[in-house]
């Protein structure tokens, strides 16, 4: 099975249990502050599993492309990815835990025909907060699921959330499918590997109260997620992801241009990491992001440059990136003509890649006069000076040891790996965000900075001009942070004009109204939608007085009397052609 077939057959499924297929969101989160990238299907969501109605109805399905960072440096082996798509189905407020695990097991058995003496299932084992979850235990035994096939584990395994300190959290329970040669063991072991997990149905029926109680929903919600890469090597019989055809076309490119063998052990990993970096950075890009030395710019920079340092290592001296991206643009077997993004951004993708090539190629120079340097200054090159190259210049830790080896000198391996494990760390803490708001807080003060967003884009609109449109935003309970496309640097004259007009609009008190209707209608009341390249059919449209319109998913106060004085506290650039505006309310 590849990869399109897998999607097809998802979507078609629950479309025909009375789902709506919603479009991919763009990786970039719109108005989140809790992560760099949209990471899971639950992300865009997030406000209708709070209650919020969605446009389109309690049933929704979707194929979600996501970006985790949190594990880059475990990329190369045969199964961590930095961008996959997931699969994933919800109910707000409608079905539970009886329908969506026969849903389940009916898509499993009857749709990819998977037999039955091949499946297994998790469920949350309970604890002092929580009961064990012997309801969902119960519906899979309805289902032909013996009780030697149903594990029950702990929070850390079968349970999810809340996103933050707080809300929305439940059990989940998760399938696993026996990939072994040999018969299926009649007893279910979660410790042996050759049982590999396809699939997880979580049940949001709680909210975590700042006392630490778990207290029961007024809103049960479903939330799901299969990754498409996982399950298409899992169904195809494949251990190794990257021999799916999901992953081929990509493969089959850098192997023409190394002439290194996908077999050879001592190219696997390298060619693995080139694969799915350049894949990742494809899509980042033509969903806006440019390489630079801060957050989202700065993952797309390393995923970038780490690729080259792999290509340098099988022997690659000549720009490559581009070479790989058009594999993946032109893949007919998953991403072709799925993602519009990326055929409308293909000049864009292609430019960006080449220009970051040839910089991090005069970087590596830099990197070598800067070990050469140090030798000469120390006679030696410490762990964490060797760490600083590998991260700073993107020097392969090979070479540092080799450029070492020809002054006769070693690397203190262990001081590098302290650096590198403290450097991880940081990084995760980076991508997970601590969802100190966003997912988990729709509070009063993020809820007012969500409306201010929108008086501050209005406003840049009219005293800048209509060519400014948002390109990101970033909220936390302390500040705003917007992005625009602006090619200029803001006058002080001009912030100060944008501000008196947004603090104008504050004061005259403006109602704030959602209306849900048709994409093309929003479109033709002149409602604001630029954020991502495709919405659903029906979208909720929030109109501030005569002054601003935008389609967004909230949340957002009354009355613009609720926001307070309005003050622009800096302005800066944000990239080629971008400025971003930090400002408070008080």
């Amino acid at each position: 099975m590849n990869g399109r077939d897998l999607k097809a057959k998802y979507i078609n499924f629950f479309v025909s249990q009375g789902h709506i297929e919603i479009p991919s969101a763009s990786l970039v989160p719109e108005n989140d502050p809790t992560t760099l990238f949209i990471s899971a299907g639950m992300h865009p969501l997030v406000p209708y599993l709070l209650g919020q109605p969605h446009p389109l109805g309690k049933r929704l399905t979707d194929v979600q492309k996501c970006v985790r960072t949190g594990d880059i440096d475990e990329v190369g082996d045969t199964f961590h990815h930095t961008l996959f798509e997931m699969l994933g189905n919800w109910s707000l407020g409608d079905y539970f835990k009886k329908e969506m695990i026969a849903f389940s097991f009916e898509f499993l058995t009857q749709t990819l025909k998977l037999p039955l003496s091949k499946l297994a299932v998790t469920c949350f084992a309970g604890d002092d907060q929580a009961p064990r979850d012997e309801e969902s235990a119960q519906y899979w035994q309805e289902q032909g699921i013996s009780p030697e096939r149903i594990a029950f584990l702990p929070k850390e395994n079968n349970w999810w959330g809340p996103a933050g300190a707080t809300g929305p959290c439940g059990p989940d329970t998760e399938m696993f499918y026996w990939t072994g040669t040999d018969p299926t063991p009649a007893k279910f072991d979660p410790g042996n590997d050759r049982w590999r997990e396809i699939w997880n149905d979580v049940f949001l029926q709680y909210n975590k109260t700042a006392g630490g109680k778990y207290l029961p929903l007024s809103q049960k919600n479903v939330d799901t997620g299969m990754g498409v890469e996982r399950t298409t090597a899992v169904l195809s019989g494949f251990e190794d992801n990257y021999l799916t055809v999901i992953w081929q076309p990509v493969i089959k490119k850098i192997t023409e241009i190394t002439g290194h063998p996908y077999s050879a052990a001592d190219s696997q990993r390298s060619i693995r990491i080139i694969a799915d970096h350049l894949k990742a950075a494809v899509f980042i890009i033509a969903d806006g992001v440019e390489p630079s030395n801060k957050e989202l710019g700065y993952v797309l920079r390393r995923l970038i440059r780490r690729a080259i340092r792999h290509g340098k290592i099988l022997g690659l001296e000549q720009n490559f990136t581009s070479l790989i991206a058009e594999s993946v643009l032109d893949n007919q077997d998953n991403y072709a003509g799925i993602y519009p993004e990326l055929n409308a951004n293909r000049e864009k993708i292609i430019s960006v890649l080449d220009n970051e090539e040839n910089k991090f190629r005069q970087t590596l120079n830099l990197g070598l006069q800067k070990i050469q340097q140090l030798i000469n200054q120390h006679h030696k090159v410490t762990g964490h000076q060797a760490f600083d190259l590998y991260q700073s210049f993107g020097f392969p830790l090979e070479m540092i040891e080799e450029e070492l080896a020809k002054n006769n000198l070693t690397l203190n391996r262990e001081e590098f790996d302290q650096s590198k494990a403290a450097h991880v760390e940081q990084s995760r803490t980076l991508s997970a965000g601590k969802f100190k708001s966003g997912l988990a807080d729709h509070s009063e003060i993020i809820t007012q900075y969500h409306t201010a967003t929108h008086l501050l884009h209005s406003a840049l609109r009219q005293v800048l001009g209509t060519h400014v449109q948002q390109s990101g935003s970033n909220i936390t309970a302390e500040r705003l942070r917007f992005d625009f496309t602006h090619p200029d640097k803001v006058t002080p004259e001009q912030l100060k004009q944008i501000a008196e007009l947004v603090n104008q609009k504050i004061s005259e008190k403006l109602p704030v109204t959602m209306a849900m209707m048709p994409f093309t209608a929003a479109q033709a009341a002149g409602a604001l939608a630029f954020f991502g390249a495709k919405y659903p059919g029906t979208v909720s449209v929030y109109t501030i007085g005569n002054f601003s319109r935008e389609v967004c998913t909230g949340p957002h106060v009354k009355n613009t009397g609720e926001l307070g004085k309005f003050t622009i506290t800096k302005e800066e650039s944000a990239g080629a052609g971008k400025r971003r505006i930090y400002a408070v309310l008080s």
